[in-house]
Order: structure tokens, then C-alpha cells, then sequence
């Protein structure tokens, strides 16, 4: 007999809710749930193959320990006693640098990713810490870090409101947004348009997005900064700055006005290859509109000057008047937020407090880049021991990071490798143990990091809709018992793990001034916590010293988890509302337009003006139907146009003797690749696109329908030396390459 169950889509960031169709303990459909306060009925074609994702048969069931050089499958208690006899020894031996940490994407889109991690890491006390922002968007965390004192703090456009979009590297109606957690984005550039606002995308592919587009900018890869630099030179020049509302909260407008005065429309023209009328056009549009929004992502961020680029995005929202405020960008109030303190000076943001060991990489917001993990392994040097154990959770770098042969041969090297994962790919491969987590639908789910960036506040949280199988270990415990046996307390109750954060919560929320819990007891408090588990008691804190919250009884009407249990469509919290100046936490209290690093930084942007464009450049591309490396292995989810084909212009084809559907082999820094060519002028010219997250044609993987049409690695294209060096972000766009028909022997 079926039945539904709710729940939260963890397939990408626009977490809608959906109902699924549930036959014994099998998702057999899934559908968009009409009655969530967010999404309100919306699913794409991830969400509702939901079921397939689900239930692969290539998940694995049970962990996996390597024995006489073999992965076997193992007892819980056989792979965790493992797990504290590897890394154990590195850490006693090699100190605690020596064991790396690499967290992929998936992470965010689950409530293990967002509550384990950061205890695991600070157990360990390692530096050597590498995630999936560095090959996405780290510029994005660095811009906001040095304009407003947290990297965190991301202003998000007020979508249902704007009367005047501006897109910069960014494909919605493909990605469903992305540091903009937007329900049907799609649906909402439709709504503008609709309501008579004007959509404007600069790309240089003529994207599903572009196409909806009142006008469509096909830069040259590479050069966002520069156009968003002369846009920002105009409206000082014909004095249309206005900031607003914002003003009072401004620092070094009158500098900044002098930083960008060169970067005038004529000056970089021919590098991005837009008239300069036309520059001079988009900046009076966003001036005169009477609500706008910038919003810049993966294109944007994936280049060399992805912070600056990133940076200036927000300037153009602030010189325009339209940062917090309706319509403009205004910063998002999720409900497990910590309690909002007192408006006023921070301890600001710091770049460099540590450098990567081999090539002297400078940390950004705790992370060395993902391109360097390679060589912090495989390189020796006199400045501290090479990573000899590495810990993967949810990450597969191998696909991810460039250059992924020669991390593939670094990760054999390891004395040690424990990866959580449910499938045995690129990189669990070549791990001692793993650990898989069971499927989502045995999981419960909460959106910690994406509320934080919603396009409207709301809090929803799904409990399992399937009960945990028999065998299987919940991903919030492996990740807790992997946490205690890196950690030297192997064969503790997990729950210590959630009663460590709950008391170090606690014990300081009552010590702080502005916390409604200033004062109590925390050992009370914490016995007032409701919740099934350990991690539903962490939600039940986090809610009642949040935003919203009850304040543990100090406000009656708050959250807390017991009345979002009674709420399982969503509990709506209302529209994005102006918050300056409690989310600023820089040094002065006050936005700083023009922070130091920005400043050292702008001499390199004006000298890549004097660089001649290269002839042949690749971009990436994404899927509406895929995720990174994720889903390559559903057959729903692939076929059709999700497939790793190299996009080419056709007078580019012309010229270079490349025909439609015929191998070509692309050659680049780190290595050459051959794919089909698909002749389209869905790119401009000079430019050809590979799509992100392909290559699983890599020997002892079990990833049986990917391993059908694998694709290429487009990343291995990169040796990995191209980086925006604020952020150590992997500059993954409009990098040279080299184009040749592959013949016939």
C-alpha cells in the first residue's frame, strides 16, 4: 500500500519541498508540494527524479575496508576501528597540519554536511583544509568578508520585486541560481518580465537565460571586472551615484571614486569586446530603474579576477542606492542564525592568516585552494610535512580540481584516506575505508546554509520519510563516530559529539549581553532542548536563540522545533527586509568600499588591459538535469542535451576544420581531452564550452551507467597555476586552449 511523505529536495540550491510516493520503504515518484511555503508546487526534472537518485543500485550499502590492497566490505565497527589506527598515528607522528581535509559540494545540501564538519576540523586542530569553494565561489565570501566583516554575509536580489535584473555569468534557467536559493527562478525572470522589468545577461554563450533576456552581452570571457569597473567609472563621471539609504554607512566613496576613475568605457572596450556606448548605457539603465539588482556567480567568480569582479557587483548595488533595500539586494535572516547582536564595530575580515605549505597559497576563510591539494601531498619541502592522511567527505576532487591525473596518482601516495561517500568513484576509490551514507530519503533535512542566502525568509525541516534500513548507519552518526575516531576519543557514545556543541553553545550564549538567555543556567537549558536525536536537539538551540526564536521562553509566539514539527509545509517568515548596519562586523562598523587587499589588487586588472586576447578560449557549462558529478549516474538524469559535447562556433569550426558530431582534441595547460564537437552559436565566436563534472571512465569505480558514456574531464584541461589570488579561487573560465580534428589512422 503507498503512501506520501514531505520533503525537502537536497538536489541542488533551490530546495524546493516535494511529496513523495512511497511504496513499502521505495520512493516510486515524487512531485512538487503545492502547499510549501517556498516553493509552492514548483520541481524540476532533479527533484522529480528524486526516486532514481534514491534508490541506485550502485549506492553502496555497507562500508568498505581495504584489505591485502582490496576494498571489502566491512562492519561498522571494523571500518570506524580502521579509521582511528590510520589517522590516529599520522597525527602523533606528523602533527596535525598532516592531515588534509577536502569537503565537496554535496556537504551543504544535508544536515550531517552543515552540523559535523567544522567540529571534525577543529578536533583535529589541522590547517590543511580544501573545499568546493575554491573551484565555485570563495570571491564571492572574500568581496563580502572585505566589504562588510563576514564572509558570509551575501546580499541576494530581491527577485519578486526588482523592476531591473542584470545577470554576469550566471544561467538560472539551467541552475536554478546558486548563492541565491530561488525556488522557480525561472519562474520569477518570467514574473519580471511579465510586470514590465527588464532582464539584461551578459555571457558569452546565448544561454536558455540570455535567450529570455531583453538583451543579451556576450563579453569575452575573462573581463567581467573590467566592464563592471567602466560601469562603476560612468556613474561617478555623470554623477549617478545615489546611494541611498545606504549612505550613512559608507566608507571611502570619494576613494573609490578616484580607484576606478581609468577604467573608463574606451578603455575597455576592445579587451571585453563591448562598445563602450553600450557600457555607458548599462550603467545609466541601472541608475535610472527604479528598483535594480547585480547579481554576478560561476562566471563571474571561475575567472582571474573573480574577486574583484565579485566586489564590484556589490559597489554597483551600493552606487545605485539599490543595496538593502526592496527590489534591490538586501541580505536574507535565516531562522538558525546566530541571535542578531547589537549594531556596531567587528573584528572584521582577514586574508593570509596561513599560507599553503609548497607554493605559499594564502588562506581564505580557513581554506587553501582546492587546485593545491595535488601538491600539499606530492611535494616535499622545508616548510612542514606533506599531507600524508586525508579525510573526504562528499567530495570527489578528482573530477573537481584541476589537474586531476596528477591528484589521482598523489591520493595512491597517501599513507591513509577515509572518504564518506554513497558511490565508489573517482576519488573514494582510492580510499582505505568508506563510509556510505544512507539515501536521502532515510535522512532528515534542514537548509543551514541555504536559508541563509534565500530569496525570501522561511524555515522548513523534513524528517526521514523512509526508515532507516537495516544495516545502515544515519549520516549524522558517521559522521559523529568518524569525527571521535580522528579525534583520539575512538569508541565514545556520538552523542558526545552533539552534547560538546550543545554545552559550548549554550555556555556562551549566556555570557553574551544581547542573547535572550543572558545569565541562565546553560546545563537547564540544555535540558529544555526537544528532538529525537542529537542533531534535532541542535536545531531545536539553534531555532530558540535565533532570529525568530523563543529565546527559551523569553518570547512565546517564537520557533522552536516542536512548532515547525506542527508546520510541515514551511513556516513563511516574511519578505527580505533592510537590515543595515547589524550585518556589518568590519573594523569601523561601516561598509568599507575600498579595503586594502582591493586596493593592492586593481594595478593587475589595468595591466591585463595591455594583454592580447588569446584566439581560442573554453568556458564550462551547466546542465538542468545535472550537479556537479552527482547525478551522471541516473539514466533519467542524462541523454538528451545533458551531454559532454564541446560547443564551437560555427565560423571557429570552419576555420578549424571541425564538423559537427566528430572527435576533436582540445589541448590545454594541464593536459588534451577529445570529445564530439557540437557545432552552435549558442557561443560566440573565439569561444568553445566543455561541461563541468564528466570523466568517470577511471578504472575500479562502481558507477555502472556513468561508466556507459563517461565524457571528459574538462578540468584537466588546467595544470592548476591559474588562481585569483585573493581568493585562491580555480580560474576555470576563458582559459587558452588549442583545437585540432582528430583523423582517421
Amino acid at each position: 500500500m503507498s503512501r506520501t511523505a514531505l520533503r525537502i529536495c537536497p538536489l541542488c540550491e533551490a530546495t524546493c519541498g516535494l511529496t513523495l510516493t512511497i511504496e513499502g520503504t521505495e520512493v516510486t515518484g515524487a512531485r512538487g508540494d503545492r502547499e510549501d511555503v517556498f516553493s509552492k508546487g514548483f520541481i524540476c526534472p532533479k527533484g522529480a527524479s528524486f526516486g532514481a537518485v534514491d534508490g541506485d543500485p550502485d549506492r553502496l550499502r555497507t562500508p568498505l575496508v581495504r584489505r591485502d590492497g582490496e576494498l571489502r566490505e566491512a562492519t561498522w565497527e571494523e571500518a570506524f576501528d580502521a579509521v582511528a589506527a590510520g589517522i590516529r598515528p599520522v597525527v602523533e607522528r606528523y602533527g596535525a597540519n598532516s592531515v588534509g581535509v577536502v569537503l565537496g559540494n554535496p556537504n551543504v545540501h544535508t544536515m550531517a554536511g552543515a552540523l559535523y564538519p567544522t567540529v571534525l576540523i577543529a578536533g583535529l586542530g589541522t590547517r590543511s583544509l580544501f573545499t568546493a569553494s575554491t573551484v565555485d565561489q570563495m570571491p564571492k565570501h572574500v568581496s563580502s568578508g572585505l566589504l562588510y566583516g563576514d564572509a558570509n554575509a551575501i546580499p541576494v536580489p530581491d527577485l519578486d520585486h526588482t523592476d531591473h535584473l542584470l545577470l554576469i555569468g550566471a544561467n538560472p534557467m539551467e541552475s536554478n541560481g546558486s548563492l541565491c536559493t530561488a525556488a522557480d527562478f525561472p519562474g520569477k525572470l518570467k514574473a519580471l518580465k511579465a510586470r514590465g522589468g527588464t532582464l539584461t545577461v551578459i555571457d558569452p554563450r546565448r544561454t536558455r537565460t540570455a535567450k529570455l533576456a531583453d538583451r543579451h552581452i556576450p563579453i569575452r570571457p575573462g573581463t567581467d571586472a573590467l566592464l563592471l569597473a567602466a560601469m562603476a567609472q560612468v556613474l561617478f563621471e555623470e554623477l549617478l551615484v545615489d546611494p541611498g539609504e545606504s549612505a550613512p554607512h559608507l566608507e571611502g566613496l570619494e576613494e573609490l571614486a578616484e580607484a576606478v576613475k581609468d577604467f573608463t568605457p574606451e578603455a575597455v572596450s576592445a579587451a571585453c569586446d563591448v562598445d563602450a556606448s553600450l557600457i555607458r548605457t548599462l550603467a545609466r539603465e541601472l541608475a535610472a530603474a527604479p528598483t535594480a539588482a547585480v547579481y554576478g556567480r560561476i562566471g563571474s567568480c571561475t575567472v582571474p579576477y573573480g574577486t574583484l569582479a565579485s566586489w564590484l557587483v556589490d559597489i554597483l548595488n551600493i552606487l545605485t542606492g539599490n543595496l538593502d533595500r526592496p527590489g534591490g539586494a538586501l541580505f536574507p535572516q535565516a531562522a538558525t542564525d546566530r541571535t542578531p547582536r547589537p549594531a556596531g564595530p567587528g573584528h572584521g575580515f582577514r586574508l593570509a592568516r596561513w599560507h599553503s605549505r609548497v607554493s605559499r597559497h594564502p588562506e581564505a576563510k580557513g581554506e587553501l585552494p582546492l587546485s593545491a591539494l595535488a601538491e600539499e601531498i606530492d611535494t616535499a619541502t622545508a616548510q612542514g610535512e606533506p599531507i600524508r592522511a586525508l579525510v573526504a567527505v562528499a567530495a570527489n576532487p578528482v573530477l573537481s580540481a584541476p589537474d586531476g591525473d596528477r591528484l589521482d596518482k598523489a591520493l595512491d601516495s597517501l599513507d591513509f584516506m577515509v572518504s564518506v561517500d554513497p558511490y565508489l568513484n573517482e576519488t573514494s576509490r582510492h580510499a582505505d575505508v568508506v563510509l556510505p551514507p544512507p539515501p536521502p530519503s532515510q535522512s532528515p533535512h534542514h537548509d543551514f546554509a541555504f536559508n541563509t542566502l534565500a530569496v525570501r525568509n522561511q524555515v522548513r525541516y523534513s524528517r526521514p520519510a523512509v526508515p532507516l534500513e537495516p544495516g545502515r548507519m544515519a549520516e549524522t552518526e558517521i559522521l559523529a563516530r568518524l569525527t571521535l575516531a580522528a579525534t583520539g576519543m575512538h569508541g565514545a557514545d556520538p552523542s558526545a559529539v552533539d552534547d560538546l556543541v550543545i554545552g559550548q553553545t549554550l555556555g556562551k550564549a549566556v555570557k553574551e549581553p544581547h542573547s535572550p538567555v543572558h545569565g541562565r543556567d546553560p546545563h537547564e537549558l540544555a535540558a529544555q532542548l526537544t528532538g529525537e536525536t542529537g542533531p534535532e536537539r541542535r536545531l531545536d538551540m539553534m531555532l530558540r536563540l535565533g532570529p525568530y526564536g523563543d529565546g527559551f521562553g523569553t518570547r512565546p509566539d517564537g520557533l522552536g522545533l516542536a512548532r515547525l514539527l506542527a508546520h510541515p509545509h514551511g513556516i513563511d517568515l516574511g519578505p527580505l527586509r533592510p537590515r543595515l548596519p547589524q550585518p556589518l562586523k568590519t573594523r569601523t562598523g561601516r561598509i568599507e568600499l575600498l579595503p586594502q587587499p582591493i586596493v593592492d589588487d586593481l594595478p593587475r586588472l589595468w595591466e591585463g588591459l595591455k594583454r592580447r586576447p588569446d584566439e581560442l578560449v573554453l568556458v564550462g557549462r551547466r546542465h538542468l538535469r545535472s550537479n556537479n558529478s552527482w547525478m551522471h549516474n541516473v539514466p533519467a538524469l542524462t541523454g538528451g542535451t545533458n551531454r559532454c559535447t564541446l560547443h564551437i562556433h560555427p565560423e571557429d569550426a570552419e576555420r578549424l576544420g571541425v564538423r559537427d558530431g566528430a572527435p576533436v582534441r582540445v589541448k590545454g595547460a594541464g593536459g588534451e581531452v577529445t570529445a564530439p564537437a557540437e557545432v552552435t552559436d549558442g557561443v560566440r565566436r573565439g569561444v568553445v564550452s566543455l561541461p563541468h563534472g564528466w570523466g568517470h571512465d577511471r578504472p575500479g569505480t562502481r558507477l555502472s551507467h556513468a561508466a556507459t558514456d563517461p565524457g571528459v574531464n574538462v578540468n584537466q584541461l588546467l595544470d592548476g597555476s591559474l588562481l585569483d589570488p585573493l581568493s585562491g579561487n580555480a580560474v576555470l573560465n576563458g582559459i587558452p586552449v588549442e583545437l585540432a580534428p582528430v583523423t582517421a589512422r
